[in-house]
């Protein structure tokens, strides 16, 4: 059975920012992330819905060029793949958990590991709080993004990244090979 992925890029467009994606319903399942995500499970970041992406988006590393939706420097800060929990009693799917506004994963990935739920916001529509959960995960006082800043497939920063992709010397990487 094939597993679906997540991703955490790491996206400087008009302003550094993290995109969490997950892979649910055939797309990826999309949010930006303002300051990046925390293992510390009391810290709260807000998480915004944005438009799904194609599943095909997973296997991109580099830089959007000037004049595009999102331009600017794009790396895999984290891939792996994930699990849905449904709560005690239901049988949902990703799907059915996330339109009900509560969804509950265990992450499998190289940085982020363990149990987060993922909650929208009552009256705030397509904001939503990643929480970690305790857990193998949970590192109070961690500011994980600070500590990690190289992508997980390449090493590179985003600054690196841009020089390799000034200098023609960017390959392609795909993340479904990461996690299989």
């Amino acid at each position: 059975m094939k597993t679906p992925l997540f991703i955490v890029y790491q996206h400087r467009a008009t302003r550094l920012h993290d995109d969490l994606r997950l892979e649910i319903g055939g797309v990826l399942a999309s949010w930006a992330v303002p300051k990046g995500p925390s293992l510390d499970p009391g810290i709260k970041r807000l998480a915004i819905q944005v438009e799904d992406h194609d599943l095909a988006s997973a296997d991109f590393e580099g830089v959007i060029e000037e004049g595009g939706y999102g331009a600017g420097p794009v790396l895999v800060w984290d891939c792996g793949w994930f699990e849905p929990l449904p709560r005690p009693g239901e049988t949902g799917s990703a799907a059915g958990m996330l339109h009900e506004g509560v969804l509950d994963v265990r992450l499998h990935g190289r940085r982020l590991n363990g149990r987060c739920s993922f909650v929208r916001m009552k009256g705030r529509p397509g904001q939503w709080l990643p929480i970690t959960q305790e857990g193998n995960a949970a590192r109070l006082g961690s500011d994980i993004t600070v500590e990690q800043q190289q992508s997980v497939l390449t090493d590179r920063s985003i600054e690196e990244l841009v020089e390799a992709a000034a200098a023609g010397t960017l390959a392609t990487y795909r993340c479904r090979q990461e996690v299989e």
